[in-house]
């Protein structure tokens, strides 16, 4: 489902058409406080964990968020992320380009991962760095930091943001590339929002990026479909459709040919990071969606779009089909039988998203689709997904 991506998007930018570059998912919230250095020997992080007599959990014990910031030990992740050159140079941009903002400033990196929005704010001019990591990526990030002779600048911090405290009472800015797919995939967000409660000051505290907005459209995609969904019902000659149904209720992250968007995009959520509440997060939001060319619809696709706006210049990036390709990709969500749309109808309802009760990061989303067509009718039909 790879194809040409123009430098378009159907939609209003958040900085107004500028283009701009960024850095990946952001490295998980964080363990127990395990290890706190100014880019020392890694092994610090060993022998505080050992000396406060943490244990490491046997697999019987480990719980999907073990495996969450396991994940992010791993140096891969880390790769394509930081290869992922319209997240990381936007952030470097946003950053180096505002020095002004972060001269002799204290900064808290949340989910620092391999320390490089730490070390591009360092180069800005902060006067302090205390970067947070719950992975042990952090042993990594800490030889980084000492190797680039950063380490009287950047203090690292193993552990969970909720467990930790900081050696100072208040930051000046929180750093932070906590976007999943589909924008809100794993909830790093709840630990930024966390963060900037606890520590961020409340009257001039910037939160880098500062604004999200998350679209929806409809496409035609019934190649990808047949080969991600009809596929089931004929396996090397066995009926398998009994999986069908599992795959229609698993959005899929892949990149969208733009030459098969069929409707406009309309935004379903908007977030302000300087004032958005964990609540803010689990929403309800109406949609119309209208055809721009006869064809059928076989699945609804989301991306989404950030920004720094509390800056000179305001940048940012989007996800969108219509731009150039990142990590994140879109999020598609296949629908079991195809509307045929006609030039100028439309397709209303509304989405849901809200955490898994049973785990967090995942995300239950639910699609309540409306459409009275001249070759198809659809009244309130309710299809529902589970993001993990």
């Amino acid at each position: 489902m790879s194809g040409t991506k123009r430098n378009l998007s159907p939609s209003k930018s958040l900085t107004n058409g500028e283009d701009s570059s960024l850095e990946n998912n952001a490295s998980p919230p964080t363990k127990k406080l395990t290890a706190i250095s100014n880019g020392n020997d890694a092994a610090t992080a060993s022998s505080s964990q050992s000396s406060s007599g943490a244990k490491k959990k046997n697999d019987d014990d480990r719980t999907s968020k073990d495996y969450y910031f396991d994940s992010y030990s791993h140096h891969g992740i880390h790769e394509e992320m930081l290869k992922d050159e319209v997240r990381t140079r936007t952030y470097q941009m946003a950053i180096l380009n505002n020095k002004h903002l972060f001269e002799g400033k204290i900064v808290l990196d949340v989910g620092c991962g391999t320390g490089i929005l730490s070390m591009f704010a360092v180069q800005a001019g902060a006067s302090h760095v205390y970067a947070v990591d719950c992975s042990s990526i952090i042993e990594q990030a800490s030889r980084i930091v000492k190797d680039n002779g950063m380490a009287d600048k950047i203090t690292l911090i193993q552990g969970k943001m909720e467990e930790i405290e900081l050696p100072v009472p208040q930051v000046d800015i929180i750093v932070s590339e906590w976007m999943g797919y589909f924008l809100l995939y794993e909830s790093m967000l709840n630990t930024v929002l966390y963060a900037r409660d606890k520590w961020l000051k409340p009257d001039d505290g910037i939160v880098f990026p500062d604004k999200a907005v998350m679209y929806l459209c409809a496409v035609e995609d019934e190649q990808m479909k047949y080969e991600r969904i009809e596929f089931w019902e004929n396996v090397y000659g066995f009926d398998m459709s009994a999986l069908k149904e599992v795959a229609l209720k698993e959005p899929v992250v892949d990149v969208v040919d733009p030459k098969l968007v069929v409707t406009n995009s309309v935004p379903i959520l908007n977030i302000d990071l300087q004032k958005c509440t964990e609540e803010d997060l689990s929403f309800t939001s109406p949609f119309r969606l209208r055809a721009q060319r006869k064809d059928c619809i076989h699945s609804f696709v989301a991306y989404f779009e950030c920004a720094f706006t509390r800056v000179h210049k305001p940048v940012g990036f989007s996800t969108s089909p219509f731009s150039k390709y990142t990590h994140w990709k879109q999020t598609i969500f296949y629908l079991k039988d195809r509307i045929s749309i006609c030039e100028g109808e439309e397709v209303t309802g509304q989405i849901s998203c809200k955490p898994n009760p049973n785990n967090e990061r995942d995300l239950d989303i639910a699609l309540d689709i409306n459409f009275d067509g001249m070759h198809s009718k659809i009244i309130d039909k309710r299809v529902e997904y589970r993001l993990r």
